[in-house]
C-alpha cells in the first residue's frame, strides 16, 4: 500500500472519529459514510442528502466478527452463502446491536454488508467500528455511478473526499439485498 493510500486511511479515521462525514469509494458505488454507532453523525448524513428520517441505512463491516458483533443470533451458515456468491450481498439482520437507532429500520433490523473493496475494507478494519454506507446523491436523485457524476453539492456539504479511486471510471451495480430467514434466503433486491 502506498504512502497516500495510507494517508487516505488516516485522514479518513480522523474525520469518522470526530463525528465527520466522508466521501468514499466502496464495492459498490461511491458513498456517504460515518460512524454507524454515532446518532449524530447520521442525522449529519440525512441533512446532505436530504432524506427522510424514516429510511435506514446500510452499514459496511470489515469481517463476519463485526457482523456477530452488531447483530444477535446470527446464523453461521448465512456466512457460507456469501462465500459462494461473486457479487457484493447486503444482508437484513434481525436485532442489531451497538448501530445508531436512526441508522435501523423501524423493527430494530440492520442491514450489513461485509466490504471487500481494499480501501473500504483496510479504513473499517483501522476504524474499528461499522460504518455507514449510502449513495453520494440527494434523496431522490440518481446515484452516481462514478465519482465525476458526484453532485458539487454533495462534495461542498462531505468533511473529506478520499483520494482514492477518483479517477476510476469502471461503473459497479449497488448490492444484493437478501433477509435470511430459517436458512432460507429471501431476495429483496
Amino acid at each position: 500500500m502506498s504512502l497516500d493510500f495510507m494517508m487516505d486511511v488516516e485522514k479518513c479515521i480522523e474525520v469518522l472519529s470526530a463525528g465527520g462525514v466522508i466521501l468514499y469509494p466502496t464495492d459498490t458505488v461511491w458513498g456517504l459514510g460515518c460512524d454507524a454507532t454515532n446518532e449524530a453523525a447520521v442525522d449529519k448524513i440525512m441533512a446532505i442528502k436530504e432524506r427522510p428520517a424514516n429510511k435506514s441505512f446500510v452499514v459496511l463491516v470489515a469481517s463476519e466478527r463485526q457482523v456477530m458483533q452488531h447483530a444477535a443470533s446470527v446464523d453461521l451458515a448465512v456466512f457460507d452463502y456469501l462465500q459462494s456468491v461473486n457479487h457484493p450481498t447486503t444482508v437484513i439482520y434481525e436485532h442489531a446491536l451497538g448501530i445508531a437507532e436512526n441508522a435501523l429500520a423501524a423493527d430494530g433490523s440492520v442491514a450489513m454488508r461485509i466490504c471487500n473493496e481494499e480501501f473500504c475494507k483496510h479504513m473499517i478494519k483501522r476504524f474499528r467500528k461499522p460504518i455507514i454506507s449510502t449513495s453520494a446523491n440527494i434523496s431522490g436523485a440518481p446515484a452516481a455511478a462514478t465519482f465525476p457524476e458526484i453532485s458539487d453539492v454533495i462534495k461542498e456539504r462531505v468533511d473529506y473526499i478520499v483520494e482514492y479511486r477518483r479517477d476510476d471510471v469502471s461503473t459497479k451495480l449497488p448490492s444484493a439485498i437478501i433477509k435470511w430467514e430459517n436458512g432460507n434466503i429471501i431476495k429483496l433486491r
